[in-house]
């Protein structure tokens, strides 16, 4: 990787979907994507390519207009109706008609083929940036990862190992807070404070109820990691007597 290409991009956390059937085209771009960090999964039509659009897992889609199931204009137009995930649609049709309806239809951008990856690169941080979906420096907000353990306060969202784990708002806001915390270990009590601080409530007296509260609220935790991943529950650590800490390896 040149020394440009770093300083244009390098993040472990951004998801991109390429919808393309161009297969050899998808595998080189790809390889280029993930060589700066980037998760991308590659769909080659587009009845597959929309609904892999519309599950939320994607942070931008890069799609191609000529498809077979569905053209990428169709998908982008469906797509547009129902999420606001950023759209780069990557063509061979480059004439300005072509260009203004892929817009029109609610593209983001619009990108001709031949294309260089390093621009592709470029546009893709500048229409994620612009979503508030990475920071200028090149690092997503709202994101902490913990080995297989990713947190995304932005869309609060869990995962471990990329399967997604449903928790509550409360216990949302209670693993983010012992993320946060790192390789320190975290007393009940501060985890019961910084998780009143982050829903934005008034400090109270002390309750003598917060230490089993916190405790049954890691235990729900618990349980959810552990039905996305069987080594999941594992990486909440009891501190015998202190508190509670984030392990990056069962």
């Amino acid at each position: 990787m040149s020394a440009i290409d770093a300083a244009l991009w390098h993040v472990g956390h951004v998801k991109v979907l390429m919808i393309e059937d161009d297969h050899k085209l998808a595998d080189r771009t790809a390889e280029y994507l993930r060589g700066h960090g980037a998760v991308v999964e590659l769909v080659d039509n587009g009845i597959c390519g929309l609904e892999a659009a519309l599950s939320g897992d994607f942070d931008i889609a890069l799609l191609d207009i000529m498809l077979p199931g569905l053209n990428g204009l169709e998908l982008c137009r469906a797509l547009r109706r129902a999420s606001d995930l950023p759209v780069i649609i990557l063509s061979a049709r480059g004439e300005e008609v072509d260009r203004v309806i892929g817009l029109e239809l609610g593209a983001d951008d619009y990108l001709t083929k031949p294309f260089s990856p390093r621009e592709l690169l470029a546009r893709i941080r500048a229409k994620l940036r612009g979503k508030g979906r990475i920071g200028d420096g090149g690092t997503p907000p709202n994101v902490l990862e913990v080995g297989p353990l990713v947190v995304d306060r932005a869309r609060r969202r869990v995962s471990v190992n990329g399967r997604a784990c449903p928790l509550t708002a409360y216990q949302f806001d209670l693993l983010w807070a012992l993320a946060e915390a790192g390789e320190c270990v975290s007393t009940r009590a501060a985890l019961y404070e910084r998780v009143r601080s982050l829903r934005g409530d008034a400090p109270d007296d002390f309750d003598p109820t917060i230490d089993r509260s916190i405790d049954v609220h890691l235990s729900k935790i618990r349980q959810s990691l552990s039905a996305c991943h069987p080594q999941g529950a594992a990486l909440i650590r009891t501190m015998r007597g202190v508190g509670y800490v984030l392990v990056s390896r069962a």
